[in-house]
């Protein structure tokens, strides 16, 4: 697997995963929609962690900076 994931992006994903997880076990989001929330939060920190993501691939995407040749 090739890094696709730039730092900014990995950030943005832990900030968002984090918020997740708060939503969910405060208690302000229940139910279905609470786990949707905490698996994509799980999604977002995997993602991040490893610095790879699947869709950006799919799609030819990437944010990390290119190297100067």
């Amino acid at each position: 697997m090739k890094t696709n994931v730039g730092n900014i992006d990995r950030i943005i994903r832990l900030i968002v995963a984090a918020l997740f997880a708060v939503l969910y076990f405060g208690g302000f989001v229940t139910g279905t929609i609470g786990l949707i929330l905490v698996i994509l939060g799980a999604v977002f920190a995997v993602t991040a962690a490893i610095g790879f993501c699947p869709l950006y691939s799919i799609f030819g995407m990437s944010t990390c900076p290119t190297k100067a040749r």
